[in-house]
């Protein structure tokens, strides 16, 4: 089947891999301009551009596709359906038209729940147990166009973003192959119950509230894991929170208690900190410019003891 393919990072670059190796034309691939990144702010493309390059596809990456010339460039390929996976443009009506079986989008929960532009962190910050793919026929709204194809994996109590991220990436790869050898596909209206969205995560979310119950900072620890980071401060440090475990009221070594932020104990076992519902020991740490360190590596470099007071404020500003 002839297709364009739209999308940026590296989500939407494993499905290409995958609409490639499964013996489809792909015609065009739309991505997002190249960027300044890295200390000398170089242009870097992006993953799916260099996936592109790589396969000999001729790569479009026009800052808006509101334009004429632009939907002119689209229109002319002919394609039979459009592939979007975190493109990061605003496709225009004319353009979703375009092609016979429309647009197509890869979205990482199972819609209804977490619409929007980090489906991903949300359900682990909100303790979700499951997510999934899902392959949606596109329409003007945000992610409300009606369910192709779905499939659903469990959220295990380790998982990261950056896990999730990935199991996520290869089902939406195979998933979206599976959808377009079956076109055309019955189509299922999303309920209206269960809409929750994804809002887009802002650095200030990272800095912990040491006042939560530990099982919910570390879903925050987890969630932010690889990007922005949990984040404390100690003695005017930031410092970043990359794994940790709950720990159930009461089963803590040393005092039995604290404050929030209190430091109960502190061995290379790992740091246990008072939160506001039970204690979270913490177990991999990285100082602003060091390196993840495990936790007795950290304290190897680092005193802290038990009464030690660690600080959230300003964390997200320095992060």
């Amino acid at each position: 089947m002839k297709i364009i393919f739209a999308g940026t990072p590296e989500f939407a670059a494993t499905a290409l891999r995958a609409l490639i190796a499964a013996g489809h034309e792909v015609a065009l691939v739309l991505t997002q301009p190249d960027r300044p990144s890295g200390r000398g702010m170089a242009l870097k493309p992006s993953p799916v551009k260099v996936v592109a390059l790589e396969a000999g596809v001729e790569v479009f990456q026009p800052p808006t596709l509101k334009d004429a010339e632009a939907q002119e460039r689209v229109r002319a390929v002919g394609a039979e359906v459009m592939v979007v996976a975190a493109y990061g443009l605003i496709l225009p009506q004319v353009v979703l038209d375009m092609p016979r079986f429309g647009c197509i989008n890869i979205h990482a929960s199972l819609l209804p729940r977490w619409r929007g532009a980090a489906p991903i962190h949300r359900a682990l910050l909100a303790g979700d147990a499951e997510t999934g793919i899902a392959i949606m026929q596109m329409e003007a709204g945000l992610d409300t166009g009606p369910v192709l194809l779905s499939q659903t994996i469990p959220i295990g109590d380790d998982d990261t973003t950056g896990t999730l991220h990935d199991r996520l990436a290869e089902l939406g790869g195979r998933l979206v192959v599976e959808a377009i050898a079956a076109l055309p596909l019955p189509a299922q209206t999303q309920p209206a119950e269960g809409v929750t969205y994804a809002a887009k995560i802002d650095k200030a979310e990272a800095a912990i509230d040491w006042s939560l119950p530990a099982i919910e900072i570390d879903r925050r620890v987890r969630a932010f894991n690889p990007a922005p980071g949990a984040s404390f401060t100690l003695g005017g440090t930031l410092v970043k929170v990359w794994r940790a475990t709950p720990l159930a009221a009461g089963s803590t070594s040393g005092p039995a208690q604290g404050e929030p932020g209190t430091v109960l104990a502190a061995d290379r076992d790992g740091i246990v900190v008072a939160c506001g519902e039970g204690a979270l020991r913490l177990l991999e740490l990285q100082k602003a410019g060091g390196k993840r360190l495990p936790v007795a590596q950290f304290l190897a470099g680092t005193v802290l003891a038990a009464g030690v007071v660690l600080g959230a404020q300003d964390a997200a500003k320095t992060a």
